[in-house]
């Protein structure tokens, strides 16, 4: 059996049911509790924590963060659609990454017209 968001395989302990769906338990946790970008006490928990463990930047970061980062770097201004094409990633999965980016104010979003892009925080 397999995890339907994430597709990891689980054993009959370690499977969650919401909603119908056989789930792992981050998924299930994500699924109960989404995380989110605007959120100020994520953003002053981070900070505090990247302080406190000196980091700066991307240091701390996953590998799939620093290449969104670096992929936003390089372009600009990127969409939800760019990155999810370009990273092939689900839905869910990109909210995840942005508010752990926005969470440690690398990057931000802003409406322009009827698009909402992604950039970098100066810093």
């Amino acid at each position: 059996m397999k995890c339907r968001r994430c597709l990891q395989k689980l054993n009959e302990q370690e499977r969650y049911e919401y909603l119908g769906q056989v789930l792992c338990e981050d998924c299930y946790i994500d699924s109960l509790q989404p995380p989110r970008p605007c959120d100020p006490t994520a953003v002053s928990s981070a900070r505090a924590t990247r302080r406190q463990l000196g980091q700066q930047g991307t240091d701390g970061l996953t590998k799939l963060q620093k290449e969104i980062y670096e992929f936003i770097k390089e372009k600009g201004r990127v969409t939800r659609q760019e990155i999810k094409e370009h990273f092939n990633l689900p839905e869910w999965e990109l909210e995840k990454q942005f508010a752990v980016l926005r969470h440690c104010e690398l990057i931000s979003g802003r409406k322009e017209g009827d698009k909402v892009y992604f950039l970098l925080l100066p810093g």
